[in-house]
């Protein structure tokens, strides 16, 4: 009989791999929609509309399964999640119209809601003091779009976009076997059957859970829509071929998939909040910095002669501001979610699908806004006038909610906990 220990661990393990699977599938237009664009001829809020789709479904699904999670346990749900999944994305490959690469997307986006499934059933494994940081190494599964970034570009090169999904199919069935062998299950995580759905969703009368929401848009919904755009970024604003493009924006990606372990290690340590108002400080100027669109300034001298200024960001430069904005959400992606462990312990699941219900909706919503102001203005840098703006709201509630003090209690609290393991 394995030991708890022993149990934690393996649930963790493979809650982590299924999630990077899932993320690698949700993600995956972000890669293969490129050539289907030049294919297909599409414009690029067609473009944003086909990488956003699957995050739809992903977004619209976590909340009921959240709520399923806390009913049934995690395990169940996780598997019958990730086998519904295999023959859509394979069928992906032989879709040659727009509508039936919607359609078969929708479908495949079911993977994104895996995160409220596991993140619920991670955190039932772990007691609140090590809560954090479990959460954090099974978000780090959000690496699966690097793990696209990396593998999917030399694929659609050898063997033509053709070949992702069906790879992809192949590497989710091996999964799916490894998830149903290597985890457990515990009655005493699941809710009492008495327990309503009605008494489930209670929870959205809390004004707290609705900033969450907006807080998580930002670290997750920026996360993902810029998972989604970034390769496209890189060809058009600095003319690099895919392979090339994709990974560069492994560069932002793969260490905001990573360090999401670190931000739960953080929060745990220095207080959600703590680690969240610094995520948003930090964001909000380095997307100030990356909004600002290459310009020509004319000046009229004292001589009469005019004076032309080209002002443009550097490539260096701007990827080593988008790396900084991956570190820190991926840091922030972690602190919400500490903020729900902290104050909704018993209802993790169905808090858990609503906050990231509202993450994925801005990982849908913003790329097909990318788009829009894309085809409209013609500027590229309009997406990161629009992060700026949800970010700085973001900001703002912060300064106004309160929530600085909670991490003073925190800090005391631990500090009295040191003195007493002293005494």
């Amino acid at each position: 009989m394995p030991s708890l220990r022993t149990k934690q661990l393996s649930v963790l393990t493979m809650n982590t791999t299924g999630f990077t699977a899932c993320f690698a599938v949700w993600v995956m237009f972000s890669i293969i929609g490129i050539p289907i664009k030049d294919t297909l001829q599409l414009s690029d809020t067609e473009f944003g509309l086909l990488a956003a789709t699957p995050i739809l479904t992903g977004s619209l699904l976590r909340l009921p399964l959240g709520m399923l999670t806390d009913r049934f346990g995690g395990r169940p749900v996780f598997f019958c999640l990730m086998v519904a999944i295999i023959a859509p994305l394979y069928l992906i490959s032989y879709a040659t119209q727009f509508w039936q690469f919607l359609v078969l997307g929708l479908f495949v986006g079911s993977a994104g809601a895996s995160f409220s499934v596991g993140i619920a059933y991670t955190a039932r494994w772990f007691d609140k003091a090590n809560q954090g940081f479990a959460m954090g190494i099974f978000g780090a599964g959000n690496a699966g779009a690097a793990l696209t970034k990396f593998v999917a570009p030399s694929i659609v090169l050898a063997w033509g976009w053709q070949a992702v999904p069906q790879i992809y199919a192949a590497a989710m069935t091996v999964v799916v076997v490894l998830y149903w062998l290597f985890t457990y299950s515990d009655p005493a995580h699941k809710v009492e059957a008495n327990v309503t759905i009605a008494d489930q969703l209670r929870v959205l009368e809390d004004p707290r859970v609705w900033k969450y929401c907006q807080y998580y848009s930002v670290v997750f919904g920026g996360f993902v829509a810029l998972s989604l755009w970034m390769t496209k970024y890189y060809i058009s604003e600095y003319g690099h071929d895919i392979r090339t493009a994709a990974l560069l924006a492994s560069i932002f990606v793969l260490p905001s998939g990573l360090i999401r372990a670190l931000g739960g290690w953080l929060s745990d340590r220095f207080g959600a909040h703590t680690v969240t108002w610094w995520v948003m400080w930090v964001s909000v100027a380095c997307l100030f910095l990356m909004s600002y669109p290459p310009s020509q300034i004319l000046i009229q001298t004292v001589e009469g002669d005019p004076l032309t200024m080209s002002i443009k960001l550097p490539e260096w430069l701007f990827t080593i501001l988008l790396f900084i904005v991956g570190i820190m959400w991926g840091l922030g992606k972690a602190s919400v979610f500490k903020y729900l462990s902290d104050d909704y312990p018993t209802q993790i699941g169905v808090v858990s699908g609503v906050v990231g219900l509202a993450g994925g909706l801005g990982g849908f919503l913003l790329p097909i806004l990318f788009g829009i102001l894309l085809d409209w203005t013609a500027v590229n840098s309009t997406c990161f006038m629009l992060l700026f703006g949800t970010t700085l709201v973001s900001l703002m509630w912060m300064q106004y909610s309160g929530e600085r003090q909670k991490d003073r209690e925190l800090k005391l609290l631990m500090q009295e906990h040191a003195i007493d393991k002293l005494e």
